[in-house]
């Protein structure tokens, strides 16, 4: 596993103290499922959701912040949303220039709050692909600095502190389950864990990103659809999270639109916690019976974005 000595515990207990002034330590709220009309489970939901510009992507982009050099000509992203606030927010932060790419199938919602941070916001293109690729020229013709939503080690290794934070809060658990798009954030959280506990991917049907690329053998292109497209389908997953997941990730579940819908819906009427699509993905998992825990199975779910607005729910 090459990348096992790029992403390495170490690396990440070390850039945590760097990035901690920065970031919210959030909260753990334990829930019983039959507050959702399932049988009696205890289930503790880590709130990344409040993390500051609404998504564990702050920790990723202050690492590479802290970590690269930031030319004059500022930073560059490529981003469904959630990346590029969160890099907009941590160049505002350090006092840099951003330039923000997204495609046509962000929210609203997710503009605004590039656009908020005060970095320079071009939308264009389908896809997130497409986005990725005008902001490779960019930074081509301008030199600015790319700071890739996923497939870059400084991404993973910041990602990696949630981990270690889920770990200080909820060290009893057994399994975590976490959304994936490109891969970022499941990459930098099993190569904390190194196989500790059991982690579990969960995925929308319209972007197995990882799914396929389990059965593939190798990150390939899976389709980029549903309703959770502006953050969980990036085409595939990143080559340097590959090896992790394969070592350390037990099986990628998939969810319907219609489930993640679900899930969304009920996390704001029950317990009042709003989650975008993505965000709400792993919940979906426990809530539609596609994870079905085993007995005495201590549970986490990681709500990872609210980039949202609840009227639309």
């Amino acid at each position: 596993m090459s990348q096992g000595n790029v992403v390495t515990r170490a690396r990440i207990a070390a850039m945590e103290p760097r990035i901690r002034p920065y970031i919210r330590h959030t909260p753990v709220l334990r829930v019983d499922m039959a507050d959702f009309d399932l049988p009696p489970l205890a289930v503790d939901l880590k709130l990344e959701c409040l993390q500051h510009s609404g998504s564990f992507k702050a920790r990723g982009a202050f690492t590479n912040l802290l970590e690269r050099p930031v030319p004059e000509a500022g930073v560059v992203a490529a981003s469904g949303g959630n990346h590029g606030a969160a890099v907009a927010y941590a160049a505002m932060r350090l006092g840099h220039g951003a330039t923000i790419f997204v495609p046509e199938v962000s929210p609203q919602a997710k503009l605004d709050r590039i656009r908020g941070y005060g970095a320079d916001l071009v939308v264009g293109g389908a896809r997130y692909a497409e986005a990725l690729a005008a902001s490779e020229r960019f930074a081509g013709q301008t030199g600015a600095l790319r700071i890739h939503a996923f497939n870059q080690e400084e991404t993973l290794i910041g990602q990696g502190t949630l981990g270690l934070e889920i770990e200080s809060d909820l060290p009893e658990i057994d399994t975590l389950l976490v959304a994936v798009g490109g891969g970022g954030l499941i990459g930098g959280i099993a190569a904390w864990y190194a196989g500790r506990i059991r982690i579990v991917a969960v995925e929308p049907e319209g972007a197995p990103t990882l799914h396929r690329a389990f059965e593939a053998g190798h990150p390939v292109d899976a389709p980029a659809e549903g309703i959770a497209a502006d953050s969980l389908a990036p085409k595939r997953v990143g080559e340097m999270m590959f090896p992790i997941a394969e070592a350390f990730v037990e099986r990628s579940i998939l969810v319907s639109d219609d489930d993640i819908i679900a899930a969304q819906k009920a996390l704001w009427n029950r317990v009042r916690i709003i989650s975008e699509p993505g965000g709400a993905a792993a919940f979906a998992a426990i809530l539609s019976g596609r994870y079905a825990p085993t007995p005495g199975e201590r549970v986490a779910v990681l709500v990872c974005g609210a980039n949202a607005d609840p009227a639309n729910f």
